[in-house]
């Protein structure tokens, strides 16, 4: 495996040079690295997200081109800005396991809320939502998939700067029996909700 992630507004430059620098990425991972699958998450330069509207173009735009053209084995790694138990955080890991299941990629790498820096800020709920979201994509229409995706991140993109910090592992979790409580169950289902209405099937 080898770990690539380009900088969306970075010396890439906008979301097209940062694609065709995505898709140099994964052939340099094989090429340089002799790597059996490429690791991939563009990541904005402000926000440090991977799941916002440019971030999620350029992974879309450039697994689709790999899948088309290739037998490379891509993953995406999930930095949502919002933390654990909160809904941004939920609907966040949504739209880009939408925008990697839609393009073709093989591997969903996630997911490492509050941006993958804060300790004890991940916990297995946003992973469940990453692959039941990923279920419910697959086989689905492109342009309705756009369509959906359009709507999701026009939820929570005005919250990037004051995105909520959400709750540690211990205080949304049983930490004895590894299940989550009550409180984040709800938050799960209101987010699932919010995916129904806006047209994925589950």
């Amino acid at each position: 495996m080898d770990e690539q992630m380009p900088i969306f507004g970075g010396y890439a430059g906008g979301i097209e040079e940062t694609t065709i620098v995505d898709v140099a990425t994964h052939i340099n991972a094989f090429v340089m690295s002799n790597a059996s699958w490429h690791l991939d998450g563009p990541v904005h330069i402000r926000w440090g997200s991977t799941n916002t509207r440019e971030t999620l173009a350029i992974a879309g735009w450039a697994c689709a081109t790999i899948s088309e053209f290739t037998n490379i084995l891509s993953g995406n790694q999930y930095y949502p800005c919002a933390g654990p138990c909160t809904e941004m955080c939920l609907l966040e890991a949504s739209a880009q396991s939408i925008t990697d299941t839609a393009s073709g990629r093989e591997i969903l790498s996630g997911v490492a809320s509050a941006k993958g820096v804060v300790t004890d800020k991940t916990t297995g709920m946003e992973a469940r939502m990453m692959g039941e979201v990923a279920r419910a994509t697959a086989g689905m229409d492109i342009a309705e998939v756009n369509g959906i995706l359009d709507k999701l991140v026009a939820l929570y993109e005005g919250n990037y700067a004051n995105a909520p910090a959400g709750k540690t592992f211990q205080e949304c979790y049983d930490v004895k029996t590894v299940t989550p409580n009550e409180e984040y169950v709800q938050v799960y289902d209101g987010a699932r909700k919010k995916l129904e209405d806006l047209g994925l099937v589950f």
